[in-house]
């Protein structure tokens, strides 16, 4: 799914993520309840900026699952569902 937020994320290399939903269950069927879950670390990129200031374009792509820090971007909601922003530098892996 692409979204059209090439606004938002057009400098300095900025990706839009829409992290994954927080595990609910764990391994063994015991429900986690929604104040005791972990913060999302993966994503899927919906959208990059075309390049940064030097010329240089993004790495990952439109529809990469990646990995990023607990804490890292800034969350923002849009149209009902809320995304991060950040810099492409702060993702750690891409899930291939």
């Amino acid at each position: 799914m692409a979204l059209n937020l090439k606004t938002i994320a057009g400098t300095a290399n900025r990706v839009i993520v829409e992290p994954a939903p927080a595990e609910t269950k764990t391994a063994s069927g015991l429900y986690i309840p929604e104040t005791a879950q972990e913060k999302p670390s993966k994503g899927t990129v919906v959208s990059v900026s075309e390049e940064d200031s030097e010329g240089k374009k993004p790495t990952v792509k439109v529809g990469d699952v990646v990995i990023y820090g607990k804490y890292g971007g800034t969350e923002f909601p849009y149209e009902g569902k809320d995304y991060l922003i950040m810099r492409e530098t702060d993702i750690y892996a891409v899930e291939l």
